[in-house]
């Protein structure tokens, strides 16, 4: 009997008729002679609604007209939040022990899921599920609420948000999981966006470290904590669709599994980024900690670097993105350390994107960021700073020639539907 882990998002357990649905999804891995272990989110819009409880519930004065913000103790704020997923996996095992299957459920302190204290947004350290593994040998069914765990004085946490994923892959590790089966309102990985390609193409395989580059540049299919935790612990993950879940999904795997590699997989994107330039700062060392210190103090998470030549040696520019949701935090965080920093201007643009080609092919294949450069030449497209790893190539462009870049590439790299 193989162990399995199920994961089925909001969408998927939107409403009872829903719920349902996946539990006849769950019904069938039962018949097949698995053991499962399911792993749910909070009914759509719920969670939404809990967090906006919190926030009205932390204001000073609630009757007043002004409407002040208020950050809620965050771990009071864990214990309201985590309800979601609560109440879904109640509603889960009553469906299955309804349908004749023995289900029971788990809340992320009874697994237990260990993580971190740091609330709102905590990192799994440990999923020692011994009893939860002892009960799915019996032929339970475990119905594990996702998205929280439990941190250091036995307080209630939860992982941020997209947690549910990230809880999934780490009770499949934790159990020893044959597979994750990820249930989305998607069948698969495809190499860019079908909204903007119809010709895109669902992946049948994709590597471990092509899906984590994707979903941390732009691609929602998977949270990214997810993606890195299922290649820690290579834990064979597939990504299917639960209003058609025969059509066959993407299988994140080892590298070494995938026989054709392309020198390019797939095409991300993201519309959140921000570009800040400083100008005329000193150039000498230690200016870039001077510069980044206060931003990582204040939680600004920095992406793409570049910084000019100085042509006399003693100032230069240097240019840097942020996600478009922190920009205001970056300014501040830099205005309020200019003397140390000692630039002599800073300008910022809200209006860019980043256009990201990835693929494990790209080791094999010289000429790739060629082909890049010269498809957006073609096409009138200016890049204005450019970010590369092994596997990826990055350029941040005016947001207005996202679509067509996206398209232009898609094309360039041949991965238009046959």
């Amino acid at each position: 009997m193989a162990k399995i882990a199920m994961k089925f998002g909001g969408t998927s357990v939107a409403d009872l008729p829903r719920i349902r649905h996946v539990a006849s999804l769950v019904k069938r891995e039962v018949e097949r002679g698995h053991q499962v272990a399911v792993v749910v989110s909070a009914m759509a819009g719920e969670t939404n609604k809990l967090v906006a409880w919190t926030n009205e519930a932390a204001r000073p004065d609630p009757g007043s007209n002004i409407i002040t913000q208020a950050i809620p103790d965050q771990r009071e704020y864990d214990v309201v939040v985590a309800a979601g997923e609560q109440i879904t996996a109640g509603l889960l095992a009553i469906t299955l022990n309804a349908m004749g299957i023995q289900a029971r459920s788990w809340l992320g302190w009874q697994v237990p899921i260990q993580t971190s204290a740091v609330h709102g947004a905590a990192r799994i350290e440990g999923v020692p599920a011994t009893e939860m593994a002892a009960s799915m040998a019996r032929g339970e069914v475990a119905v594990v609420a996702g998205f929280q765990g439990v941190a250091a004085g036995e307080r209630i946490s939860t992982l941020g948000r997209g947690g549910s994923d990230t809880s999934a892959v780490a009770v499949a590790a934790g159990i020893r999981a044959e597979r994750c089966d990820i249930y989305t309102d998607v069948d698969g990985v495809y190499t860019t966006d079908p909204r903007i390609v119809p010709k895109a193409r669902r992946l049948e395989k994709i590597a471990f470290e092509e899906m984590l580059e994707m979903a941390s540049l732009g691609a929602k299919v998977l949270q990214t904590r997810s993606v890195e935790i299922a290649m820690l612990h290579r834990v064979p993950t597939r990504v299917l669709s639960t209003f058609t879940p025969d059509v066959g999904g993407t299988l994140l795997c080892d590298e070494e599994d995938i026989v054709e590699k392309k020198p390019v997989t797939g095409i991300a994107y993201s519309r959140d980024e921000a570009k800040i330039t400083l100008h005329k700062i000193p150039d000498r060392p230690g200016v870039a900690a001077t510069i980044f210190g206060p931003l990582a103090d204040g939680g600004v998470n920095v992406d793409m670097i570049v910084q000019n030549v100085s042509e006399d040696g003693k100032q230069t520019d240097l240019t840097f993105t942020v996600a478009r949701s922190e920009l205001a935090r970056a300014l501040s965080a830099i205005e309020t350390h200019g003397k140390e920093i000692g630039y002599r201007d800073v300008t910022h643009d809200a209006n860019v994107a980043k256009v990201s080609i990835i693929g494990i092919g790209m080791r094999a294949h010289p000429g790739v960021a060629k082909t890049m450069f010269s498809t957006l030449s073609d096409k009138g497209i200016n890049i204005q700073v450019i970010s590369t790893s092994e596997i990826k190539v990055s350029v941040l462009i005016d947001e207005q020639y996202v679509e067509l870049a996206v398209r232009a590439l898609h094309s360039a790299y041949e991965l238009d539907a046959v």
